[in-house]
């Protein structure tokens, strides 16, 4: 298929005159920073439980859900917000200064989480608040190593290198819910201070090693489109956050006025960002990049394949925690660890398909690697359809497997491609916007997926639980409180490792049960029977959700063009004149 090649020799150092050390030195360091950075995405949710505990906060009392839901979503919203515009900051003074950068703020950040001595509200406070900071970190490590890596690699071996880069980011999720499991209970702290020796040996190395090679850019900064993105993409995903919380009678808040607002705020402000960006002559958000068919539809394919992939690990959390693993034995507090250990052929896939499709899209292109990641990722939501709720552990761990395969398939060669088709002094602000996409799909995916299924529960879940808890001679009144509940409470209690049944009844019910019914309730096998109908409908829902999703991510891939690489200007005609045929 045709190429249109790189820059003629000696045009740049980045591509031409690249020390061969180097290049390497920058791939091992960068992954480095992108797996610390994405592990922390994940990790507390393992460790939710023990933090809360610890700080002597419950977190599924209603006045609390707002800490519940931000230590869980702060990170990756503010990572989401700032990632272009740090991107954009390491195209004008430099990518490593600003990656060396979000090294020490991250590292502090880890540090500050260690050291708080307060609980209840102020301690949720304090720990929000540093996680916001970290996540600031976070956003400058990610939104940089994209770009010193193309600007490391030869254009021929950038698909290996940002592969291996790209499948560090995306198993480090999965990878921070067992290390959370592992750490939070011996000591909820360690969940952050492990980030600290990490991340200062990170930090000195980046410093001593990495180079800036890349073409500066002179550009002032952008600050009005700044604001109006950052402003207005925190609106809508506190509009979408909120949305999945009770309002009033209702089990979700999408009718909240609160809700309502941020949406509507949100979307005028982007809307007013994208008039901005058309008229100021030096954007933050290059939006002529979009021009570039393969820019266009590797970026469009990322959103998508992300709003597939971002709600999936919670509803196959929720799904181990609180039917599964309790079916086969495992109390609810040791539920969270073991999820995550039962998760894991989903890693395996990652990090066998990753650098392997990566290093084969350098010779045969990226279309048909990622078109047929996203088509197996859709084959694998087909089978998770077919399983029953209580599965064999090996069909589940062989979709899993296989979803990791593809979704690896699809990452590695994407993210390459999108990088290759970024002319040398927007690959900063281009990858950044390419990371935005990707990391507010995860975000959007979450309150869909939970809509989808709240949805899907709402329908049957009230008669369900009247049914088995007037069985078990549960008060009228307590009975009629707990199936008016939010069936977002019943989720998170699972989820964060709690006896959901035994949580909703209280002390005070419990003891007004005839003993052998509180054993019954309070078993294992109760809850996860009372909710696997119900469940199961919600899945089908989010399931069918994310099938069609991935179907249309394989055709924006597919249309994605033939093989390309971004020339400059200046030299385009001689390099096309020297491009090589494939």
């Amino acid at each position: 298929m045709p190429m249109r090649s790189g820059l003629s020799p000696g045009t740049t150092t980045s591509e031409s005159a690249t020390d061969d050390r180097y290049k390497w030195v920058a791939l091992t360091n960068t992954t480095v920073g992108v797996l610390l950075a994405t592990i922390d995405s994940s990790i507390m949710l393992i460790a939710m439980p023990d933090i809360f505990r610890g700080i002597q906060l419950d977190p599924l009392l209603p006045e609390n859900s707002f800490y519940l839901l931000w230590m869980i979503l702060g990170y990756l919203v503010t990572s989401s917000v700032l990632v272009v515009s740090v991107g954009r900051l390491g195209d004008l003074f430099g990518r490593v200064r600003m990656y060396n950068l979000g090294f020490a703020i991250y590292t502090f950040a880890s540090l500050m989480l260690t050291i708080t001595w307060m609980s209840g509200d102020a301690g949720a406070i304090w720990l929000l608040v540093w996680r916001i900071v970290q996540g600031v970190g976070g956003a400058f490590l990610v939104g940089n190593s994209g770009a010193i890596l193309t600007d490391a690699f030869p254009a021929d071996q950038r698909g290996l290198a940002l592969g291996i880069n790209n499948v560090a980011g995306i198993s480090g999720t999965f990878i921070g819910l067992v290390l959370g499991g592992l750490l939070a209970p011996v000591s909820w702290g360690l969940v952050f201070l492990i980030s600290v020796p990490a991340g200062l040996f990170g930090a000195i190395w980046s410093y001593m090693r990495l180079r800036d090679i890349s073409t500066r850019s002179r550009e002032p900064i952008d600050w009005l489109g700044n604001i109006s993105f950052a402003v207005g993409l925190v609106l809508v995903m506190i509009g979408i956050t909120s949305g999945i919380q009770p309002y009033g009678g209702h089990t979700m808040g999408w009718t909240s006025p609160v809700v309502i607002g941020s949406l509507g705020a949100g979307v005028v402000l982007l809307l007013a960002f994208a008039v901005i960006e058309t008229r100021v002559r030096f954007p933050m958000f290059r939006l002529p990049l979009f021009r570039i068919r393969a820019f266009t539809f590797g970026t469009l394919s990322t959103f998508l394949s992300a709003l597939g992939r971002g709600g999936l690990m919670f509803m196959l959390i929720i799904w181990l925690q609180g039917i599964w693993l309790p079916l086969h034995g495992y109390s609810f507090e040791e539920t969270p660890l073991w999820a995550g250990i039962y998760m894991l052929p989903l890693t395996v896939g990652f990090l066998v398909a990753g650098p392997l499709s990566g290093a084969l899209s350098d010779r045969f292109g990226a279309r048909p690697f990622s078109t047929g990641g996203m088509l197996g990722a859709a084959l694998t939501f087909v089978l998770l359809e077919l399983l029953p709720i209580d599965f064999p552990y090996w069909a589940f761990a062989g979709i899993l497997l296989l979803n990791g395969l593809s979704m690896g398939c699809f990452a590695s060669p994407n993210r390459a491609a999108v990088m290759n088709s970024l002319p040398i002094g927007d690959r900063g602000a281009g990858g950044g916007m390419n990371s935005t996409f990707q990391n507010s799909a995860q975000v959007f995916s979450i309150g869909i997926f939970f809509t989808l299924m709240i949805s899907g529960l709402a329908a049957a879940l009230p008669s369900a639980l009247t049914t088995g808890l007037e069985a078990h001679h549960v008060p009228a009144d307590a009975t009629a409180a707990i199936a008016a509940s939010p069936p977002v409470s019943v989720l998170f209690a699972a989820f964060l490792g709690y006896n959901p049944i035994e949580h909703l009844l209280g002390p005070a019910v419990i003891a007004q049960v005839p003993p052998a019914d509180t054993a019954v309730l309070t078993g294992n096998a109760f809850f996860p029977s009372l909710i696997a109908g119900p469940f199961e409908a919600g899945l089908h829902i989010a399931f069918g959700f994310a099938i069609a999703v991935c179907l249309i991510a394989a055709a924006a891939s597919l249309s994605r063009g033939t093989r390309y690489v971004a020339v400059e200007l200046a030299t385009r005609t001689a390099a096309a004149e020297q491009a090589p045929s494939r």
